[in-house]
């Protein structure tokens, strides 16, 4: 995996922010990468499916044939509903998981200025910030977008929506003929109505179905996490 480092302000994942080229559900369940429902136990044990994913990668003729993965997500550390405070957010927990089993470059999206650190500051800006509509700044760019087949993008579920920061990044480029696959934390919501929203914006685009997780699973069960990660990583043909 290549992470591309830019300097930015602090990396975050539940209710706030993501950072760039580097790489929180109402106010329970609003700005946060936590999730209350959980994703069900996977069948298989992890090293079966990690096996399964290696003999996968070797022979997937997208990837031998030079097609590049990015896996782009906003996420957001400090005070987190559920979690508390946290030095790594949990989207980007997930997003990590996902660009070190695919070989993909990652890419952090992070607003230029960062939310509060506390969790009612924060999401108190970010519920102004949603009502507002509003296109937060970022601290960088993807360098060759253009270059990219396939776009993983990871987010936590704010309100039943992407935060506003991942809004910006969708409107920086153009997704035609692109595949996104959308992953998110939430505390209960899951993808809510994400994808459809996805699917409306980008023209051109082939958007799949999702990967929801709960933040606290994320944040505090990462074994399980990275399991059920494989499991849906394993079932996409990509």
């Amino acid at each position: 995996m290549m992470l591309f480092t830019f300097t930015a302000s602090s990396d975050n994942g539940q209710a706030s922010n993501g950072s760039s080229t580097n790489t929180t559900s109402q106010q329970n369940s609003s700005t946060e990468e936590n999730n209350s429902s959980d994703v069900s136990d996977p069948v298989n044990s992890e090293n079966s499916i990690l096996n399964d994913l290696s003999d996968t990668a070797t022979t997937n003729p997208d990837t031998e044939n030079g097609s590049k993965i990015l896996v782009a997500f906003f996420s957001r550390a400090d005070e987190n509903y559920g979690v508390g405070y946290i030095e790594k957010g949990n989207t980007h927990i997930i997003a990590d998981m996902i660009a070190d089993e695919v070989g993909a470059d990652s890419f952090e999206i992070i607003r230029v200025t960062p939310y509060p650190e506390e969790y009612k500051a924060c999401t108190d800006e970010a519920q102004q910030e949603k009502n507002a509509n509003a296109r937060p700044e970022l601290t960088a760019a993807v360098e060759n977008f253009s270059d990219y087949d396939t776009v993983f993008l990871g987010y936590p579920n704010w309100w039943g929506d992407m935060p506003m920061p991942v809004y910006t990044f969708l409107e920086s480029y153009d997704f035609s003929g692109k595949t996104v696959i959308p992953f998110c934390t939430h505390a209960g919501s899951g993808l809510s109505g994400t994808v459809n929203t996805l699917k409306s914006k980008l023209n051109g685009a082939t958007v799949l179905d999702g990967f929801a997780i709960a933040g606290t699973t994320a944040q505090n069960d990462q074994d399980k996490a990275r399991t059920a990660v494989l499991e849906w990583l394993r079932k996409l043909d990509i």
